[in-house]
């Protein structure tokens, strides 16, 4: 049985009918129609529907609408006017850092956190913030590559301290 709940994501106050076990990523997906963050395993393996939930990177399949009514969610969506997300994606872009494009968002949405938490990460930090989200195409070199670049053009437009 469907209930009408109130999120808060990207901003704006949402109502939507969810279940007991209607998962974030469904909410947000299907009824949402906020579309970056991606059913991949369904199972929080692939991170391929990461999102952030109160600043902090989660799996939206792992985590039930009705748990996250007092949280503040963003989707990628609603992260693309931060800094961090614009060198994010201009580096993983000039890096040739995805093929398919399917773990990107997830990959972004945890590269910003860490990039907020830590401006100057070096490459076991980048290694172990991106450790939940699984590449089927590029391997992870550039991806690494790009967010170290980043990391750098933020630190020279003195964004992070």
């Amino acid at each position: 049985m469907n209930s009408p709940i109130t999120l808060h994501v990207n901003g704006e106050s949402a109502q939507v009918d969810a279940g007991l076990h209607d998962t974030l990523l469904t909410v947000l997906r299907d009824r949402l129609q906020l579309t970056a963050a991606k059913r991949g395993c369904n199972q929080g393996v692939c991170g391929a529907c990461t999102i952030s939930v109160d600043g902090v990177p989660m799996r939206a399949c792992l985590s039930l609408a009705h748990n996250c009514e007092s949280a503040d969610v963003k989707t990628l969506e609603g992260l693309q006017d931060s800094p961090e997300m614009r060198a994010l994606q201009s580096a993983f872009a000039a890096s040739g850092a995805f093929q398919c494009g399917f773990c990107t968002p997830g990959m972004l949405v945890s590269a910003r956190a860490l990039l907020q938490r830590n401006p100057d990460p070096d490459d076991a930090a980048i290694r172990s913030a991106l450790s939940g989200n699984l590449c089927r195409c590029t391997g992870y070199v550039k991806i690494i590559d790009a967010v170290r670049t980043a990391a750098h053009a933020l630190q020279g437009e003195g964004v992070a301290s």
